[in-house]
């Protein structure tokens, strides 16, 4: 049978559809975690060999995440999810040959044989469709309810995303308060997360050996994505600019993060050293807790093992330094000003959604200060943050050892 090109919208309701789409920025983006964390559990939740988040411009689908597909594009007439953002839900397909749609599709008649199909929409706020979250097998089937109305949330956790990425874009270039904005975009987020962990639980109970090994994986994913949102929340709830009369102790700081960070140290057999210090800044123990963290979890995160991570305070001119020196992995030169934005990583496929370094520079001009770094690829960095005190405030420092995590056991 001929193949059946895919149709498309009105002209001038397609032209607000791609409008929308670049928009968001979103296109020949590098790989995020965050989204590669979504296609892991699609095709976890859904047991297939495949999955995407595609997009569909006007001559391509283009895939920000894959899993099992290989490429990172297809030309227009390969592409079935141009089908399915013309429906108005999840678009499922049991057996392609058999529908008249897709049958004649490359992909179907093609060495790769997909015989199944199903995608639920990426819609804008105002009903646009962007692309899809898609699952396919080389087999045909069906999805149970469960399955498809994850999947339906799945594709809602990639457009918060999406509108999170762009109302922090927007924010960040107008140097506005974006505290509310980032919270209210952050809470969107956790709902489809706990619906998707509440599905996978479901299906897990009846699942098989190897069924439940890729429902594990996909466990972790979720863990992961909630703990950057729950980090990126605590930030937004406190709000974005600070003024306080509260002192911040550094050595509580230190002492708490020892505590949260030990296990992680010696997990990835790092030392983890925190140099005892009797400092103090102006502003809220958490805002100070929650910057001194995010450097603190990448400095660990970009470690190998063997290597270390030394946390001390200093005073500094007219200011009370904080560093972060790591034995890492190290950032290239002209990396080093573009992490300090919104969704930017070292490592593009490192977990987290690359907020971390921005929300540091959030919070320390909230209190105050300003963050710089200095690194040599392959050798380690230093993070460092100056708060602005007095010297005269400062009391001497007494004679205090260091706290050390060993990465070895006793």
């Amino acid at each position: 049978m001929s193949h059946r090109p895919a149709p498309k919208f009105a002209p001038s309701h397609e032209m607000r559809r791609l409008r929308a789409l670049r928009a968001y920025g979103i296109l020949d983006t590098p790989r995020e975690a965050a989204f590669d964390d979504i296609v892991r559990l699609a095709a976890a939740i859904c047991d297939t060999p495949i999955s995407l988040v595609s997009f569909v411009e006007d001559d391509r689908q283009w895939f920000k995440a894959e899993e099992g597909m290989g490429v990172s594009e297809t030309p227009m007439d390969m592409s079935m999810c141009a089908h399915a953002i013309l429906e108005h839900d999840v678009l499922v397909i049991p057996d392609t040959r058999e529908d008249e749609r897709v049958c004649g599709n490359p992909l179907v008649t093609g060495h790769q044989a997909l015989r199944f199909y199903a995608g639920a929409l990426l819609k804008t706020p105002d009903g646009l469709p962007l692309g899809t979250v898609c699952v396919l097998d080389t087999r045909p089937r069906e999805l149970t309810d469960i399955q498809v109305d994850a999947l339906r949330r799945l594709a809602r956790q990639v457009m918060a995303q999406l509108e999170l990425r762009r109302i922090a874009t927007e924010a960040q270039e107008r140097e506005t308060r974006l505290s509310a904005l980032v919270a209210a975009a952050g809470h969107d987020l956790k709902s489809p997360l706990r619906t998707a962990s509440y599905a996978m639980d479901r299906i897990s109970r009846n699942a098989d050996d190897d069924t439940a090994k890729r429902l594990g994986t996909g466990r972790q994913a979720l863990c992961s994505i909630d703990r950057q949102l729950t980090q990126l929340l605590a930030v937004a709830s406190t709000g974005a600019y600070v003024t306080s009369d509260a002192t911040a102790r550094l050595q509580d700081a230190f002492d708490a993060l020892e505590s949260i960070w030990r296990a992680e140290a010696l997990r990835r057999g790092v030392t983890l050293r925190f140099a005892a210090t009797p400092l103090v800044i102006q502003g809220p123990s958490p805002l100070l807790e929650t910057l001194l963290g995010n450097l603190v979890s990448n400095a660990l995160k970009y470690t190998p093992q063997g290597g270390e991570v030394d946390v001390h305070a200093e005073i500094a001119g007219h200011a009370v330094r904080v560093s972060v020196r790591d034995t890492g992995i190290g950032i290239s030169a002209d990396k080093q000003d573009a992490i300090f934005d919104a969704f930017q990583q070292v490592d593009p496929c490192a977990e987290g959604l690359g907020l971390g370094l921005w929300i540091v520079c959030q919070v320390a001009a909230s209190l105050g200060g300003r963050v710089q770094v200095s690194s040599t690829e392959g050798e380690g960095s230093t993070f460092w943050v100056d708060f602005p005190t007095q010297v005269d405030e400062i009391d001497q420092e007494p004679q205090m050892a260091p706290a050390i995590v060993s990465s070895s056991r006793s």
